[in-house]
């Protein structure tokens, strides 16, 4: 295990735990959430180490690498995604008519595929060897291993895209560094991340399934984004609710906490998280435009 000396975002030194939570989706084992003291982010600690986090995502239930249809809740996952690929290229498309997309964290492809048959350009980054060949061979996709990050040239692409990929990369100071030298003046960055102050993260606690240790190192809050992307010269220039998630998430915390998918008190929970959400709370994901200062 590795044990981070310092915050993530800030560098401070001083840190509390914050949760015990365990990893419910495949290992069982149990890993402390710690906040920093000085700017309250939070953050996994200790980790497994960046070389063995590839074990805690061999699961054929993990969807987004799988492609899973069978069942009604991967039969769900799928008709809410193929929605949301029409609402991303529309948020795009607001701020770029065409260009060139790299979406990190791309997995089977789908929204690269997309993004093509629209006149786009894409590439895409993909860490699993198995889901990366899986994007090539079935949409000819360009999808490269990580390591492609270091060979791109400078000022690439239009639109950098990580859909709920920010909370998994392990070197996030080196991450930060990449987006800045491969994003175009005037382009655009799409983060989306859960938000650990939402309403189903508090009524759920420590099995809320958004903390998902210990694929997720990070859990971020509005407030957190904003001050990370600063330090590396980005602004905030938009934040979107992204309201399906709060039923997904629920859902599977309902699991977690039961044993069982209950359909009726998840949808419920996700009622009530985005009907809350404007409060004060924030919604259970978020989707985060930035561009350069």
């Amino acid at each position: 295990m590795e044990e981070l000396k310092q915050c993530p975002v800030c560098g401070s030194q001083k840190s509390d735990p914050f949760l015990s939570t365990t990893d419910f989706f495949l290992s069982g084992v149990e890993f402390t959430i710690s906040r920093c003291s000085n700017c309250g982010f939070r953050f996994t600690n200790p980790r497994p180490e960046a070389n063995e986090l590839g074990k805690y995502y061999q699961s054929t239930d993990y969807i987004s690498h799988s492609d899973a249809r069978k069942g009604l809740f991967a039969s769900v996952y799928q008709l809410v995604r193929k929605y949301t690929l029409s609402r991303k290229y529309a948020l795009i498309s607001n701020y770029h008519l065409k260009g060139k997309i790299l979406d990190i964290g791309c997995a089977t492809g789908q929204f690269l595929h997309y993004m093509e048959s629209k006149g786009w350009e894409a590439a895409g980054i993909e860490p699993d060897e198995k889901t990366r060949n899986r994007a090539i061979s079935e949409f000819a996709l360009k999808v490269f291993p990580e390591e492609q990050l270091d060979d791109f040239e400078k000022s690439s692409f239009d639109v950098i895209s990580m859909w709920h990929v920010l909370e998994h990369v392990s070197a996030l100071d080196q991450r930060m560094d990449q987006l800045k030298r491969l994003l175009k003046p005037g382009g655009t960055l799409v983060i989306a991340l859960p938000n650990c102050d939402a309403y189903d993260a508090l009524k759920y606690g420590k099995f809320w399934a958004g903390y998902d240790v210990p694929r997720h190192l990070y859990h971020f809050t509005r407030a957190d984004v904003e001050f990370l992307f600063g330090k590396y010269g980005f602004k905030l220039i938009r934040v979107l609710p992204m309201r399906f998630d709060a039923f997904y998430v629920s859902l599977l915390s309902e699991k977690y906490k039961t044993g069982k998918m209950h359909w009726l008190p998840a949808i419920w929970n996700g009622f009530w998280s985005n009907a809350k959400a404007g409060q004060k709370n924030g919604f259970s994901s978020h989707i985060y435009l930035l561009k350069t200062k």
